[in-house]
């Protein structure tokens, strides 16, 4: 804990800790100030808590920065596999074999990305994680 020296009315040094808080505390001291008919400040008192600070936890959880669950590297996605027809060769051409015609379709609730035809596995893998962000 950091020391931090504060005049009295005196003019006598005192010396206070700085206090540290987890997530967790600070998760519970928003929460706390967002139930019905609560106030910041009786909140914050009654935490021993500097009610502007109190006011910039709750941006913060607001933005999802109190989260406590731990963060994955990686999310599993659910996928759905299906035949897709063949592609038959146009008239006039000949000896060309029927190929398969690939499609990966994603949704993501936000955005939707199709790509048709080879797939670039860097290029898929970097739009995915562009639009996760």
């Amino acid at each position: 804990m950091a020391v931090q020296e504060n005049l009295t009315a005196a003019g006598v040094k005192e010396r206070r800790a700085r206090r540290s808080w987890s997530k967790q505390a600070r998760r519970q001291i928003v929460e706390e100030t967002l139930k019905p008919g609560a106030s910041v400040s009786l909140v914050a008192r009654a935490h021993d808590v500097n009610a502007n600070q109190v006011f910039k936890w709750r941006q913060l959880y607001r933005n999802g920065r109190l989260d406590t669950t731990p963060k994955t590297s990686s999310i599993l996605l659910p996928i759905k596999i299906s035949d897709a027809p063949a592609i038959r060769p146009r008239a006039g051409q000949r000896g060309v074999k029927a190929r398969r015609l690939g499609i990966i379709e994603i949704d993501l609730g936000h955005a939707r990305v199709r790509i048709e035809g080879a797939a670039d596995s860097d290029c898929v893998r970097a739009t995915l994680e562009g639009l996760m962000r």
